[in-house]
């Protein structure tokens, strides 16, 4: 029971005692009235001048004493029952109390848990703001931080072409990219180091020796993996290389690659990795892609990087190559930037200064 109903009740009992101990009180009165007018009729019995007179009074005095004997009993009830309410009212106090103080610890416990949220809250606000105020920081830096300005020297593209069952033209892709770059105006900046039936050792090898500014893959691949070939030289299943082996191979350099191109089937997955810790742009394919379609893209890609176009700008021209064939794999090749790098200023191939 709530202390608000405990103080109903004991108001209650209140009430009821005072109206008791008012109504005892009353009949105490009565009572002492009726005994002094018996002791009046009494008294008028010995001053009667007659036998009548001498009766009535007696009669009258003992009717009053009955009265008054009546009074006192409804008067001794009544304090009985004020008596009780009494009892009842202490009782009443004691429970009151134990609920005040109840009601008291249980409104301090719910203070200090609403406190304690409160606190919680604004622990919560506080990181939060903390870490956007980092992250906004962070960005800032990244947005400030520009790219490496190009250095006075040749483009360097690795490609590496790995078909080791012999069912993809590597060799095809190869020869247009050749060509494309060829027949562009700045082909004397750029120096293609073309590795056909690619191994892991080609991968390293060209890493750290050649040192390429772009990486280009031509092959089978899935979301998880890349498949080079082996040294044997019959068709064979190829050599299973995890996508984050291939990460750690290609940034085993202390020049990273600017670019990433992954030509094969379902490697879009795998740029965004690339481009968080290895390189700041990647391209891959977003589902399985034709082989002829995937010869198309490369060659109109190199040539406009070759052109002296953005990465942005070579990845729309190979995709728009597509679509004007009127091909369905137009949406597939796709492009992925680092946070603090920008595909549309950025430009491999810079037209020398004949000037100097």
């Amino acid at each position: 029971m709530s202390a608000n109903q405990y103080r109903g009740q004991l108001e209650r009992k209140r009430r009821q005692r005072s109206e008791a101990e008012t109504k005892a009180g009353n009949y105490r009165s009565k009572e002492s009235q009726k005994r002094s007018d018996a002791t009046k009729a009494r008294q008028a019995v010995s001053k009667a001048n007659s036998l009548n007179t001498a009766q009535s009074k007696s009669r009258e005095a003992e009717r009053r004493d009955k009265e008054a004997e009546t009074a006192g009993k409804e008067a001794g009830r009544w304090q009985t029952r004020a008596s009780a309410y009494m009892k009842e009212e202490i009782s009443l106090q004691k429970k009151l109390a134990q609920a005040e103080r109840s009601e008291s610890d249980s409104a301090e416990r719910k203070q200090k848990r609403e406190q304690q949220q409160i606190d919680r809250r604004a622990a919560a606000e506080r990181v939060a703001l903390e870490t956007r105020v980092a992250n906004a920081e962070a960005t800032v830096i990244k947005a400030s931080r520009p790219l490496p300005a190009p250095k006075p020297e040749k483009l360097r593209v690795l490609i590496l072409g790995a078909s080791s069952e012999g069912d993809l033209r590597v060799g095809r892709e190869q020869k247009r990219i050749r060509a494309a770059v060829e027949s562009a105006l700045h082909r004397d900046q750029i120096d293609l180091d073309v590795r056909p039936a690619a191994t892991t050792a080609d991968l390293l090898d060209g890493i750290t020796k050649f040192r390429p500014h772009v990486v280009h893959f031509s092959g089978h691949s899935n979301q998880d993996l890349i498949v080079f070939e082996d040294e044997g030289d019959a068709p064979h299943s190829g050599v299973i290389v995890t996508a984050r082996a291939f990460a750690n191979a290609v940034q085993a350099t202390d020049t990273p690659p600017q670019l990433v191109v992954l030509n094969s089937c379902n490697s879009a997955s795998q740029i965004e990795d690339l481009v968080s810790v290895v390189t700041p742009f990647a391209i891959g394919m977003a589902d399985s892609i034709d082989d002829v379609d995937a010869i198309n893209y490369a060659a109109w890609f190199y040539a406009a990087i070759a052109n002296g176009q953005s990465i942005n700008a070579a990845h729309l021209a190979g995709r728009a190559a597509l679509e004007l064939a009127g091909l369905d794999s137009a949406t597939l090749p796709t492009l992925a930037a680092a946070d603090d790098a920008d595909a549309s200023s950025a430009i491999l191939v810079q037209p020398v200064d004949d000037t100097r």
